[in-house]
């Protein structure tokens, strides 16, 4: 039964609650100057939600949005295919999870993830790889996220991801005027936990709105798949030089 969040740009007033509470649920540390809210993505190692802040043009004027951003929590993670120790996996409930104690710190994972969420502990000796894990051990008892707790206008909404996705788009129907009309995370990459609903287009709140609508790993997959195909046919080739090279010179010794 997989589960996500809804959340509605339109209803956040950028309080930086839900990050306060990611802070003190995962015993993150709070270095000295670090932001609330930003201007810009500022995840980090100890940062794994943040709060953004845009000046938009909106129909009444200049306006502020506030975005909150974390880990989206891919249906066909690309981190996950990328790691050859399953350091990452994404569980049935919908969080994709990482086990620090199997990871050798390759950071494939990093260069693979398309929104650029998993950050590495640059300053340890042992360092780890870092992202939201969306509160799975809160999941599992049956509660919902600490930032989704934690924020008192219920702009974010946790949920069967399937009943969320009907109500996002319930919402936008209801009232066209208020909503632009697309869910992001509905379909991008291949469908995210998290989901995000606004009245202004995403472009202009930072999301990316290049990505592909398949999983990443699909495609990966289509040129992986030809391996064992290539591997023969190399080897096939290699084999008849071989053959070609060795007749070639048994019969320059005869003569």
């Amino acid at each position: 039964m997989s589960k996500g969040v809804l959340v509605d740009v339109t209803r956040c007033v950028g309080c930086g609650s839900c990050a306060v509470a990611c802070k003190l649920y995962n015993g993150l540390e709070w270095k000295a100057g670090t932001p609330i809210l930003s201007g810009k993505a500022a995840l980090a190692a100890e940062t794994w939600t943040d709060v953004e802040r845009h000046v938009v043009e909106h129909e009444a004027g200049t306006a502020w949005r506030f975005v909150k951003t974390q880990c989206f929590h891919c249906l066909d993670p690309a981190c996950a295919s990328a790691c050859f120790v399953s350091a990452f996996k994404r569980t049935p409930e919908g969080p994709v999870v990482y086990n620090e104690d199997i990871c050798v710190g390759c950071r494939y994972c990093m260069l693979a993830c398309p929104f650029q969420i998993p950050k590495y502990e640059w300053d340890r000796q042992f360092p780890r790889v870092r992202k939201c894990q969306m509160c799975f051990s809160r999941i599992e008892e049956g509660q919902v996220p600490a930032c989704v707790a934690a924020c008192p206008t219920e702009a974010i909404k946790f949920g069967k991801r399937s009943e969320l996705l009907e109500e996002a788009h319930r919402r936008i129907k209801a009232d066209p005027s208020k909503y632009i009309d697309h869910v992001y995370g509905g379909t991008e990459v291949g469908g995210t936990s998290w989901l995000y609903i606004s009245d202004v287009p995403f472009k202009d709140l930072g999301f990316r709105t290049d990505v592909t609508h398949r999983g990443v790993p699909q495609y990966t997959w289509d040129v992986l798949k030809w391996t064992p195909h290539i591997a023969i046919g190399w080897t096939a080739v290699l084999t008849a030089l071989y053959v070609y090279t060795k007749r070639r010179s048994e019969n320059e010794d005869d003569h």
